[in-house]
This record gives C-alpha cells, structure tokens and sequence, in this order.
C-alpha cells in the first residue's frame, strides 16, 4: 500500500508544499484576529467590571469608569 509518505517530501496531511504555507498563513492570520478579538474584549470587560477591586469594593471605582465612558464616547 503506496502513501504520501513514500514519496519524497510527502506529508501525512496529504497536502502539497505550497497548500500547507497557504494553510499556515491563513490559519495565523485567523489566530492573531481571534487574539486581538480576545485582548479587546478583556479590556473592555476589566474597564467595565475590574477583578481585583479596591479595599472599598466596586464602590471607589465609580468614579473611573464614569472618566473612561466619558473619554470612550468622546472617541466615538
């Protein structure tokens, strides 16, 4: 039984040299996408609701998240 393997410069995906970098390329532009995707929307939420509250809790952060929204809607 003949497989790709056999052959010089075969792989075990069954693709050729040029499929695979196409592949690759696509498949990192996809991954970088999803991180920024990730890191934004972690930003956002930590804006929103921080994790490590202060010794006060949420109650003393009041006050920079009214400052970001003010300076998030003056981006936009």
């Amino acid at each position: 039984m003949a497989t790709n393997l056999d052959k010089p410069g075969g792989s075990l995906t069954g693709l050729s040299e040029g499929e695979a970098r196409e592949f690759h390329r696509i498949f990192m532009q996809s991954f970088i996408a999803f991180v920024v995707v990730a890191i934004i929307a972690h930003f956002l939420a930590w804006a929103w609701r921080p994790w490590l509250p202060g010794p006060k809790g949420y109650a003393l952060l009041d006050g920079a998240r009214d400052t970001f929204a003010t300076l998030l809607t003056t981006l936009v």
